[in-house]
């Protein structure tokens, strides 16, 4: 997991933050060891999902809650760009206008008193009705001298109706963020349990499929991408399951990748994906964000690692990898396009219309590489991928020469502790025709609607890479 954690990290933009959910058994460990990844000072929170409204009578102590750790890249950059949640009639309803204040309704501010303090938040109040009143012993009010002086110029403190009330500095609700702060406690009634997500959306949604185990709500996702990015961002879940994420983050505008090593990701999440695109998807957070379609998404499965071990433990090329497959990858590797000629057999692909680049698994004498020299000519450069080679390169100045595994081991990172990766966008596909999207390995499914351009990447990976 620290291996993973660390370049999850090391994907995230200086804006990015990690949501992990997790039960009681590894909780606290988890979190020890996300402290050492992220540290200790870009920890936000750790916050109570309420994944379970019923009660099991066959256990100890029947579990209600997951945990969601909650880590920022950097938290003085995360605070200024986190978003609020919206308000509601229900937090407004908390605001009154008892003395009908030409500027609406208000709440109590700054009022009463307080347990510390210093002596000069031990002053006398003269009240309209003539009352003379002080903080009691030990006690000091919450608001300096000068902030009660021009409260009251300004008409914002309330004595209550009678005018014999301790002073209340009014806040008005139209002078309050446009937002609430997020508590630690999210319970299922606000953000949906696993039974929902069971139950009442993904059952009705896919009736023909067995329900993942322990699906999580739309509603819960919906939350932690409101909190957590802004429409166009992108959201990596690693660990798909049954596809909340990009199912979600679609339907709200957000760009999406998801990974998945089980079979889920045919029998549960490209199903479900093919609906929401298509509008068929009526549960969830459809009717909140007013989904009707559109988007689409391109699926891959990732291929076979470039390099393995043979009987020796030596880096060699996967041999299930043909000459057009490894010319292909390492013109991708080296910066190059890949563009074979049909005329030229040493040209595979041109970085520049003077430079191209060769990949073969022969050994390059220096015969070879003499006629290669002369063919390229002076105003010519040529990159020679090869198994091996035994000459001085420097002889050759229009001719640089690698080894393939050496070449690939330095810009793959394998075999190293840090797993580093480098991320390059990809290519956009070409819009299909209607018939041609069908489950096809490899293929795309996308059906695009003036609701939401949205697209997204899935993988869905056959080994360890």
């Amino acid at each position: 997991m620290r291996d993973r954690l660390i370049l999850l990290r090391s994907m995230l933009s200086t804006e990015g933050s990690l949501w992990i959910t997790i039960d009681d058994n590894e909780c606290h460990y988890l979190k020890v060891l996300c402290d050492e990844v992220f540290g200790r000072q870009n920890f936000v929170s750790s916050i109570a999902w309420e994944k379970d409204q019923g009660r099991r009578g066959d256990t100890h102590i029947s579990s209600a809650h997951d945990h969601i750790l909650l880590y920022a890249k950097e938290f003085g950059v995360w605070r200024k760009v986190r978003n609020l949640l919206p308000r509601t009639a229900k937090h407004d309803a908390r605001y009154k206008n008892p003395d009908n204040d030409s500027r609406g309704r208000w709440l109590q501010g700054d009022n009463g008193t307080a347990k510390s303090g210093s002596d000069s938040l031990r002053y006398p109040i003269t009240l309209p009705s003539g009352r003379v009143v002080v903080p009691p012993k030990g006690n000091f009010w919450r608001f300096s001298v000068a902030t009660f002086t021009l409260a009251c110029r300004e008409g914002r403190v309330w004595f209550g109706k009678k005018g014999d009330s301790m002073p209340v500095i009014k806040r008005y609700l139209t002078k309050v963020q446009q937002g609430i702060v997020p508590r630690t406690w999210w319970p299922s009634v606000e953000v949906g349990s696993n039974q929902e997500a069971k139950r009442d959306h993904l059952r009705k949604l896919l009736p023909d499929i067995e329900p993942f185990s322990t699906p999580k709500p739309e509603r819960l996702l919906n939350r932690i991408m409101h909190i957590a990015s802004s429409p166009g961002d992108w959201v990596l879940d690693s660990f798909t399951g049954s596809g909340t994420t990009g199912a979600v983050a679609h339907k709200m505008g957000r760009r999406w990748i998801m990974v998945e090593l089980e079979e889920t990701c045919h029998t549960h999440i490209i199903p479900r994906l093919k609906k929401v695109i298509d509008g068929e998807d009526l549960g969830g957070i459809t009717k909140t964000v007013n989904w009707k379609g559109g988007g689409g998404f391109r699926y891959y499965r990732i291929g076979p690692s470039l390099i393995v071990e043979d009987e020796w433990g030596n880096p060699v090329i996967n041999p299930e990898f043909n000459a057009a497959m490894l010319a292909e990858a390492m013109c991708k590797l080296e910066g190059f396009d890949y563009a074979p000629s049909e005329d030229v057999f040493w040209v595979h692909g041109k970085s520049t219309e003077t430079d191209s680049i060769y990949v073969t698994t022969q050994f390059m004498s220096r015969d070879m590489l003499t006629r290669l020299s002369d063919e390229v000519g002076p105003q010519h450069s040529l990159l020679i991928c090869c198994s091996a080679f035994r000459c001085d390169p420097g002889q050759f100045p229009n001719l640089t020469i690698k080894k393939i595994p050496k070449a690939v081991l330095k810009r793959c990172e394998w075999g190293h502790d840090d797993y580093s990766l480098e991320i390059q966008n990809l290519p956009q596909a070409r819009p299909e025709p209607e018939e041609q999207a069908q489950d096809h390995p490899g293929k795309s499914h996308r059906k695009f609607g003036k609701n939401n351009p949205a697209q997204a990447t899935m993988f869905d990976v056959d080994g360890e890479q």
